[in-house]
C-alpha cells in the first residue's frame, strides 16, 4: 500500500511509521489520520510485525499539532464530528492494538500530536522534545483524547495545568512526571527504542495483547479491570504460547513463542 504522508516499513518483526509532512512539522491532517489507521491496521494484520513504532520525520517535529486550517471555520456539528471520527479511527483504535505500540518522540509534540503519543502505549522522548497541550489558546479544547489520557498518565493537578496554561513542558520534565518513560539523545531515539521493541519481542504476544486489553480495562468506565484480568488470565491456559512458555522455563530453555 503507497502513502503520501507516511513512510510505513517492517523489518525484524518490528513494523515503523513515519509521519512525513516535514514542511508542516508534520501537522496531523485528516487525509494522514486516514492513512496513520490503515498503516496501523495492515501492520496488525502483519504476522510478522510484532511491535510498532511511530515517529516524525527530521529533528524538529514528532507532531507538532492538528493542520488548524483544515477546520477554522467549523461549526459547532462539524467540531464534535471532527473529534468524534478521529478518536474512533486512530487515537481509540492505536490505545486498543493488540500490537505494543511505542511513540519515539523527536522534537516538538503539541496538541493532536501529543495525544498520538499518549494513544500509544507507551513513550520514548529524545532530549529535545517538547510536549504539550495549547489548544485553550486558540480557543478549543483538545478533542483527540487529550484532557482524558493526560490525567490518566500525569495526575489530575499538573494536567489541569498544562491544559489551562496552554504551555510546554520538557523531555526531562514529561520524564518525571511519567508522560514519557525515557529520554535519550536525539541521535540515539530510534535505535533505543528499537531496543526496547526487541526485549519485547522475546515474549508472548498472545499475553502481551491480553496484557494491553486488561491495562486499559481499568480505565474504562462500566468495565471491571479485575475481571477483565481474570477471564484473560484463564484464556492464556488454552494457548500454545503458555504450553511454549511453561515448558521452556521447567527444561531452562528460552522459549519460542508464536508470531499468532
Amino acid at each position: 500500500m503507497s502513502f503520501e504522508n507516511i513512510i510505513v516499513t517492517a523489518e525484524n518483526g518490528i513494523g515503523q511509521i513515519t509521519i512525513n509532512r516535514p514542511a508542516k512539522l508534520n501537522a496531523l491532517n485528516v487525509a494522514t489520520i486516514q492513512e496513520l489507521h490503515d498503516a496501523f491496521e495492515n501492520l496488525e494484520s502483519n504476522s510478522d510485525v510484532r511491535v510498532i513504532i511511530i515517529t516524525g520525520e527530521g529533528e524538529k517535529a514528532f507532531v507538532a499539532g492538528a493542520d488548524i486550517s483544515e477546520f477554522a471555520s467549523f461549526t459547532i456539528q462539524e467540531g464534535a464530528q471532527l473529534a468524534a471520527q478521529g478518536q474512533e479511527l486512530l487515537f481509540n483504535f492505536i490505545e486498543n492494538l493488540r500490537k505494543p505500540v511505542i511513540a519515539a518522540v523527536n522534537g516538538f509534540a503539541l496538541g493532536g500530536g501529543l495525544e498520538l503519543a499518549m494513544a500509544c502505549h507507551f513513550r520514548i522522548a529524545s532530549d529535545n522534545a517538547k510536549m504539550g497541550l495549547p489548544e485553550v489558546s486558540l480557543g478549543v479544547i483538545p478533542g483527540y483524547g487529550g484532557t482524558q489520557r493526560l490525567p490518566q498518565l500525569i495526575g489530575k493537578g499538573r494536567a489541569m495545568e498544562m491544559i489551562m496554561t496552554a504551555g510546554m513542558v520538557s523531555a526531562e520534565e514529561g520524564f518525571r512526571s511519567g508522560l514519557v518513560n525515557h529520554v535519550v539523545p536525539q541521535s540515539e531515539l530510534l535505535d533505543f527504542t528499537r531496543g526496547i521493541a526487541s526485549k519485547i519481542m522475546r515474549n508472548s504476544p498472545f499475553a502481551i495483547g491480553r496484557a494491553i486489553k486488561c491495562v486499559n480495562a481499568n480505565f474504562k468506565d462500566g468495565v471491571n479491570g479485575f475481571e477483565t484480568e481474570i477471564r484473560n488470565f484463564g484464556k492464556c491456559f488454552g494457548t500454545e504460547d503458555f504450553k511454549e512458555g511453561t515448558t521452556a522455563f521447567l527444561e531452562k530453555r528460552k522459549a519460542e513463542f508464536s508470531r499468532k
